[in-house]
């Protein structure tokens, strides 16, 4: 992940509402969530969340999945580990003694994490 893309999708995380459908998404794993049901969850307005899901798409941190009349959102899991690895990158400067390496560097669906 280059810097512009992590700037991209840090400052789509950066909002509290976009924070948590991500974060609603991630723990729904590869089935995903209709849009629907996401604003439910969350008791986000129809418009509103429609404008919190384009920026996160358009930050590649979800993706969009028309099924008929609706859309089905799920999480982006490569763009996600790659923030997460952009983030760690250098680590404590590779020191393997050092405690500050991420417990999870990577999550897939069905992993542990999802």
């Amino acid at each position: 992940m280059e810097t512009k893309e992590a700037i991209t999708a840090l400052t789509a995380l950066g909002h509290a509402k976009r924070l948590a459908i991500f974060r609603l998404l991630v723990v729904a794993g590869p089935a995903g969530r209709m849009a629907g049901d996401i604003g439910d969850e969350l008791g986000v307005p129809g418009a509103t969340l429609s404008f919190h899901l384009k920026e996160l798409v358009h930050a590649g941190l979800i993706t969009a999945e028309p099924q008929g009349r609706f859309v089905c959102y799920r999480t982006a899991f490569d763009a996600m580990n790659g923030l997460i690895a952009y983030l760690t990158h250098n680590c404590c400067a590779g020191s393997p003694e050092a405690e500050c390496a991420p417990v999870t560097t990577a999550c897939a669906p069905g992993d542990a994490c999802c």
